[in-house]
């Protein structure tokens, strides 16, 4: 079938685009003194809006509690993240970034944001529009969704989102 094959092809060649289009700006989270691993941590806590328990952020990273436990001992004892005890239940432990981890997050997506503001300033207009709609619908594709059902035009067009990204585990 011809449709799969361009569908196969459109998606290998996104995926190559959006890897390394990722690598390129990850360059600019060298001024956060942060390993990979951290600052993606980081980023779920801080751009993810609610604090999380340890196994939501190890399954949100993708990796096994001691993993995100010894990430979080380092995070913690950089002022980065605090742990709360839950008030109900004390064997539950809330993770939630400190002002520090959010000033160094937000830092370093403006860095990241303008970096990639710059390079989409070398493009026609014509080609900035094109980037604009495809957005719309890479975030459309983000949440799982290729329907516009329910959607206005403004709605799909003017979302942006804060999550970083997001959730982009292994393929940043």
């Amino acid at each position: 079938m011809q449709l799969s094959r361009v569908n196969r092809s459109v998606a290998d060649r996104l995926h190559s685009a959006a890897v390394q289009l990722l690598r390129r700006l990850r360059r600019e989270d060298v001024a956060m003194g942060l390993t990979a691993a951290r600052a993606s941590a980081l980023s779920v806590l801080v751009f993810g809006g609610k604090p999380l328990t340890l196994g939501a952020l190890a399954q949100a990273e993708q990796v096994s509690a001691p993993t995100i436990t010894r990430l979080i001992v380092g995070m913690e004892r950089d002022g980065l993240v605090r742990r709360t005890a839950d008030a109900s239940d004390g064997r539950v432990v809330w993770l939630q970034a400190t002002a520090k981890g959010a000033r160094l997050l937000h830092a370093g997506r403006t860095r990241r944001v303008a970096a990639l503001e710059a390079e989409l300033a070398t493009l026609a207009p014509a080609e900035r529009e094109t980037i604009a709609a495809a957005t719309a619908l890479l975030e459309r594709l983000r949440h799982g969704s290729g329907s516009t059902a329910g959607q206005d035009e403004a709605g799909a067009m003017g979302r942006t989102s804060k999550a970083g990204g997001g959730r982009r585990r292994k393929a940043r």
